[in-house]
């Protein structure tokens, strides 16, 4: 029981704090050794686990962590050869580093947060360097600072694992020969680099809101990672209307998150969720970064999904949701990004202001694509849509081939359900 407590908290330690760790031991020991970084906050990692169960979990984990991945990092720059004469002065920056977030009696306090948040800010821009080819860029970023794996960077992209794995390998041999370094960029530059930074925080926090495989639907750490990192970026004098348009749409949908599975733990679809469980602190914070949004011309996916959502949040009840205007909206929204997973989404609202035949011929291109091969929700909305309009034979087909692709527990028994009722 302790170990799993343990491993429970690790794990979160790792999605909160790794990415920060890495991003303060970059900054002292160059981009050119991010690896470096990342081995060493690993292995700081490894020594919770083999630690706490016996020793007991300390008072500050997250400070500990911090100690110790500094002090693994020094061991290994003495231990090396590559810093030279500089070996010396980098550990002593080191050194200053952690005794800087030290309080009296040793241990760091979370004042490291206040030392870490530019330093993540200035990981993240590094990650989406413009000299870095966008998917690398992302794909580094969510590994680096969000902490995926190469498995889940995969399913993010819909690629296979030693596609993502070489991406990887090649941004941080391009960082190194290009000597790319740290400083926040300004003017075209920065603009270029933004783009990338908010496909990171959308893609960790779509991770979080419907977890693609394992025994959990939603995985809330992350969802609220994406959001604190959405409003670290809002809140610098870098923003622009598309990182408010974000963070508002992050907000929203986060807000949803406690009604989207009930007390078992199973799947509630949006329009059965209890509307008395949304966070009406997350919908307020939503609109004020959604009001924020609307400065100057441009219009990115971002407004328009934030505008879904927000359309989503001031409904009294699924019966008073304005579905024609949403897909109004999700017509905008093809227009700008023509993504097959839009194109699902669309036909979902064609259903509800059409009927279902229309949005079964909206989808039928989408069976097509090979990406979508093996994706389990265009299988489930087919045999939604079959299933109302008592086509029970075909969707009964339809939500077994669903049953076959990877998705998560409570999916599968959804689905299962829906099977159910086709007989």
């Amino acid at each position: 029981m302790i170990a799993n407590q343990t491993d429970g908290l690790v794990e979160h330690l790792f999605r909160h704090q790794a990415g920060r760790i890495v991003a303060r031991l970059t900054r002292i020991l160059g981009p050119a050794h991010i690896a470096l970084a990342e081995e060493t906050v690993q292995d700081a990692l490894v020594r919770a686990l083999q630690s706490w169960p016996y020793n007991g979990v300390p008072d500050n984990p997250a400070g500990w962590l911090f100690r110790v991945a500094h002090n693994l990092a020094i061991d290994a720059i003495r231990r090396g050869k590559s810093f030279g004469d500089k070996t010396e002065a980098i550990v002593a920056d080191i050194v200053r580093s952690v005794d800087r977030g030290a309080g009296v009696s040793g241990p760091p306090t979370i004042d490291v947060e206040e030392q870490l948040r530019d330093e993540e800010l200035r990981m993240i821009f590094m990650c989406c360097h413009p000299e870095l080819p966008r998917d690398a860029s992302v794909a580094l970023s969510l590994k680096t600072i969000g902490g995926f794996n190469v498995r889940e960077i995969a399913r993010a992209f819909l690629a296979d694992e030693p596609a993502i794995a070489q991406r990887l390998v090649r941004a941080k041999r391009q960082i190194r020969d290009r000597n790319l370094t740290l400083d926040m960029p300004s003017g075209a530059d920065l603009a270029g680099r933004l783009d990338a930074v908010l496909d990171v925080l959308y893609f960790t926090f779509n991770e979080g809101y419907a977890a693609r495989e394992g025994a959990d639907l939603i995985r809330t750490d992350l969802c609220f990672e994406a959001l604190r990192l959405g409003r670290l970026v809002a809140g610098a004098t870098i923003a622009a209307p598309r990182v408010h348009a974000l963070v508002a749409l992050m907000a929203f949908q986060a807000a949803r998150l406690p009604a989207r599975v009930d007390a078992a733990g199973d799947l509630v679809l949006l329009e059965h969720q209890d509307r008395g469980r949304w966070d009406d602190r997350l919908i307020a914070l939503g609109f004020h970064h959604f009001d924020r949004s609307m400065a100057g011309d441009q219009v990115s996916e971002y407004h328009v999904q934030a505008a879904i959502a927000a359309t989503h949040a001031r409904a009294l009840d699924p019966q008073s949701l304005d579905w024609p205007l949403i897909l109004q909206l999700y017509d905008q929204l093809l227009a700008i990004n023509g993504s097959p997973i839009v194109a699902l989404n669309r036909a979902v609202a064609i259903a509800k202001v059409r009927g279902p035949a229309e949005a079964l011929a909206a989808i039928a291109p989408l069976e097509r694509d090979p990406k979508l091969r093996e994706y389990h929700l265009l299988l489930a909305v087919r045999g939604q849509l079959l299933l109302e309009l008592d086509r029970t034979k075909e969707a009964a087909d339809a939500f077994h081939s669903a049953l076959a692709c990877a998705c998560t527990e409570p999916e599968r028994r959804f689905l299962q359900r829906q099977l159910d009722r086709c007989a």
